[in-house]
């Protein structure tokens, strides 16, 4: 079976594999080749260096999430819309997400999210850096929430045992970490996405200029239990 032609995509694709199997800083121009089975040199026809290669990468993942957004729905419609097709590519892929967020994008594909999010923040009546901060809290929210799921940090994460006397955990010193050890033993990410996420909402909502009605119906209020 003939090899497949060396290609930009291709490459972009073997670093994509590399990140999510092991990491951004197992990426090398050695090792992509050492991966495809070419020479180092070759890989230079389509990738100038390392940091294209990671930019390649990142333009990658955005290309890929997928929008179904309504301009005549309410903004806060609209940001759920868009920060759940932001975590869905990144729980596809969580590492190279990392790349992501890391990178300074200029293309169209790295912009085209951008641009969505600010315009809607935007027909809400915020100002230009109240957008701009609001977009980053968002982005905060969204990464943090993928770490946590992912397992790449503990914090308040779900312990692997239940936080009970039996398990080491003295009541008299911690009695709330003792009434709801089954609480912190568990965690559905997807309820508690949508809990943090309508927290999120409801802030901005109370920023916003005359409470953010514009641009479409009035947005709803969803409850923890509404999320379920």
């Amino acid at each position: 079976m003939p090899t497949k032609p060396l290609s930009r995509a291709r490459i972009v694709a073997a670093a994509i594999d590399l990140i999510e199997r092991e990491g951004a800083d197992a990426v090398s121009m050695r090792r992509i080749a050492a991966e495809l089975g070419v020479g180092v040199m070759s890989l230079y026809n389509h990738v100038p260096s390392k940091d294209a290669l990671l930019s390649g990468v990142a333009e990658a993942v955005l290309s890929e999430i997928e929008f179904t957004d309504d301009p005549g729905a309410h903004w806060a419609d609209r940001v759920r819309v868009q920060a759940r097709a932001f975590r869905q590519i990144a729980s596809l892929y969580p590492r190279s997400t990392m790349v992501v967020v890391s990178r300074q994008l200029h293309s169209a594909a790295g912009l085209l999210p951008v641009e969505r999010a600010l315009a809607t923040l935007r027909s809400a009546g915020f100002d230009g850096a109240e957008a701009v901060s609001m977009l980053r809290v968002f982005i905060a929210y969204i990464v943090g929430s993928l770490l946590r799921e992912v397992g790449v940090t503990p914090a308040f994460a779900p312990v692997s045992a239940p936080a009970v006397p039996s398990a080491g955990v003295d009541p008299a010193l911690f009695p709330e970490v003792g009434a709801m050890a089954s609480l912190l033993g568990t965690c559905d990410h997807e309820e508690e996405f949508e809990f943090g996420l309508e927290m999120l909402i409801q802030a901005a909502t109370a920023r916003a200029p005359g409470g953010g009605q514009t641009g479409g119906q009035t947005g709803k209020q969803v409850s923890r239990e509404g999320t379920r």
